[in-house]
């Protein structure tokens, strides 16, 4: 179904975020992708969410969403504080046993207090999704991060990533390996003791090219409704300046979810 474009303020519809005591664990996935709110502790912290997403772009329809999330703080450089978080999750839709459309996600993200607020980022994205012509399209990358602002409420990080990227095609075009260079900010906000709101927005470009590139905007709004309930909604906006062959530029999602953690 065709969706009107949603205005830029609507767009703004956050990321979910990890976070913990101190620094703030952010994913940093070569994609880009939302980070999500479970807290990352000593103790291990888990989250299951279900919900719905509408996309436009190369498929136009609405679908169910699932997916899982951990994290968790342990000692790392000099004793420093090192983040990690996993997550993964699902998009499909059938009709009559026909699949309309299908995605899987999985990230796997690591973060290092330096010093003096610097942070240093690896990670691990992988997608699947023939509807945009990705039989597999997985990245790995390094990097760092400051965080610029900080106050009680609110705060705001940039980071630089180098990231390899290997993309395997569904139909006959050829597979690419290439290195790139990412960049994006995050900027995060407290509303208020059962709310919170995030914006991040990125840009890739190809090492060798760098008319070949890939812009992206994720916003989102979490609340808290109950003890270890949540309810989320974000926008993820793609734009993609040398699409797959036959595929188009700029793709957007819209997700509703409810998450529970534990």
């Amino acid at each position: 179904m065709k969706r009107k474009i949603i205005p830029f303020l609507l767009l703004c519809l956050s990321v979910n975020f990890i976070f913990a005591a101190g620094i703030r664990l952010s994913n940093i996935e070569s994609k880009f992708t939302p980070c999500h709110s479970v807290k990352a502790g000593k103790k291990l912290q888990q989250k299951i969410h279900f919900g719905f997403a509408n996309t436009s772009g190369n498929t136009d329809t609405m679908y169910i969403n699932g997916g899982y999330l951990a994290s968790f703080t342990t000692d790392g450089l000099y004793g420093q504080p090192l983040k990690v978080a996993f997550d993964t999750s699902f998009y499909i839709l059938k009709n009559n046993n026909i699949d309309e459309n299908e995605e899987y996600v999985a990230n796997l993200g690591f973060e290092q207090l330096i010093v003096n607020e610097w942070l240093g980022y690896a990670s691990f994205h992988w997608l699947k999704n023939k509807f945009r012509n990705y039989d597999d399209r997985y990245s790995f990358g390094t990097g760092i991060g400051k965080e610029l602002f900080k106050d009680t409420k609110q705060s705001l990080k940039a980071k630089f990533n180098v990231v390899y990227n290997i993309k395997n095609y569904t139909n006959n075009q050829k597979d690419e390996k290439y290195g790139s260079i990412n960049q994006y900010v995050e900027y995060m906000n407290e509303l208020n003791e059962i709310s919170n709101f995030c914006l991040k927005v990125g840009a890739s470009e190809k090492l060798d090219d760098v008319n070949d590139y890939h812009l992206m905007l994720v916003s989102s709004f979490n609340f808290n409704i109950a003890d270890n309930l949540t309810l989320s909604i974000d926008e993820e906006i793609e734009y993609d300046k040398v699409p797959p062959i036959g595929f188009e530029s700029l793709n957007t999602k819209t997700i509703t979810r409810v998450g529970y953690s534990f």
